[in-house]
């Protein structure tokens, strides 16, 4: 029996859901592949081991990026709903899958299981995953396919079946790591955390599209601006970290260094960033945002060996992807139309 049929429509098939697959794929490989959370090097001395965590993480994080994105297709939203639902995430993540929230010790909550702990939560821990999980869980990777695949930005990808079955995959996903994972929530604890989903959803539902949305006309961002800005973020979780093993500044003014930093990110990209030349600011930015796990991944590389190279991979993406946007914008007649760059993503009012 011949392969080529077979084939052939394996190829269609990924050829047409590329921007999906490609979603599906950043989602977990940036928060876990590029900080070593997953590690890489389990790929060559326990393959089964890895391709069954990496596929665990896909059925997490790859599921949970699609809903939102298409939330934010069918409902017209903007980056706010897609930041808050993103935040949404990673409670659902850390809080109700894998109980880092409450973990009392051990990797890899490590000094933060004390430092910020009170009433069986590691509050600096949920802060600041939170704020992780929202950005390079949810935004980046659905920031990266807007630029590789423009002409995907508005269209809607699943039909109301599809929808469902990726969410049942999701909720079965949390429900079944909830029951295996230790160290959970107390009813309190649950009921707080419930509460907060609730109030995101109910945010990211009344939202404004054009909430977060940057001004028309030239920008006054530079290049090394944009990709400083784009830093800022990891920057501030790495200080968080750095403070929590120092134990010598309270846990309530760390937590506010981390909040402050990462509003400096936004009203800098806000204030700065215009609608002219968008897609390059976009890149600028997301671009800073991968880099500072590029050098986190150069200590991490003597205890999980190979990080670098993953990190080799997604710096040559970025360097294809800029290439690939340089080339558009030399073509005016494939230009994205001005509306689209006028509003957040996915949708132009």
């Amino acid at each position: 029996m011949s392969l080529r049929h077979p084939l052939s429509a394996l190829v269609r098939f990924v050829s047409r859901n590329l921007p999906a697959i490609t979603l599906v794929l950043f989602a977990p490989a940036i928060p876990e592949l590029l900080t070593g959370s997953t590690p890489i090097s389990h790929l060559f001395f326990d393959p089964p081991q890895f391709a069954l965590s990496f596929l665990l993480d896909v059925g997490l994080y790859g599921t949970g990026a699609l809903l939102i994105r298409e939330f934010a297709v069918v409902y017209r939203k903007g980056w706010a709903s897609i930041l808050l639902l993103g935040a949404a995430y990673g409670i659902a993540e850390e809080g109700f899958a894998v109980h880092t929230f409450f973990q009392p010790s051990g990797s890899p909550v490590g000094a933060l299981a004390l430092y910020g702990h009170a009433f069986g939560v590691n509050w600096l821990w949920a802060l600041g995953l939170s704020a992780f999980h929202a950005t390079y869980s949810i935004a980046l990777p659905i920031l990266l396919v807007f630029l590789w695949f423009p002409e995907a930005r508005q269209a809607r990808w699943f039909g109301r079946r599809g929808v469902a079955t990726i969410a049942a995959i999701y909720l079965a996903e949390v429900v079944i790591f909830a029951h295996l994972v230790g160290h959970g929530p107390s009813p309190g604890a649950l009921l707080f955390f419930l509460a907060v989903v609730a109030l995101l959803l109910g945010l990211a539902w009344r939202a404004p599209s054009d909430l977060l949305s940057v001004p028309a006309g030239p920008g006054r961002a530079g290049r090394l601006g944009l990709f400083l800005a784009g830093t800022l973020g990891f920057d501030a979780w790495v200080v968080v970290l750095v403070l929590s093993a120092v134990g010598r500044v309270p846990a309530v003014a760390t937590a506010m260094i981390l909040v402050a930093v990462n509003l400096v990110a936004l009203a800098y990209v806000l204030r700065r960033v215009g609608s002219d030349r968008l897609e390059r600011s976009e890149f600028y930015f997301a671009t800073g945002m991968l880099a500072a796990l590029f050098v986190w991944d150069v200590p991490v590389e003597f205890s999980v060996p190979g990080i670098l190279g993953v990190a080799a991979v997604f710096a040559y993406l970025q360097y294809r992807l800029g290439r690939r946007i340089a080339a558009r914008s030399s073509r005016p007649s494939e230009r994205i139309p001005p509306g689209v760059h006028g509003d957040p993503p996915p949708l132009a009012s």
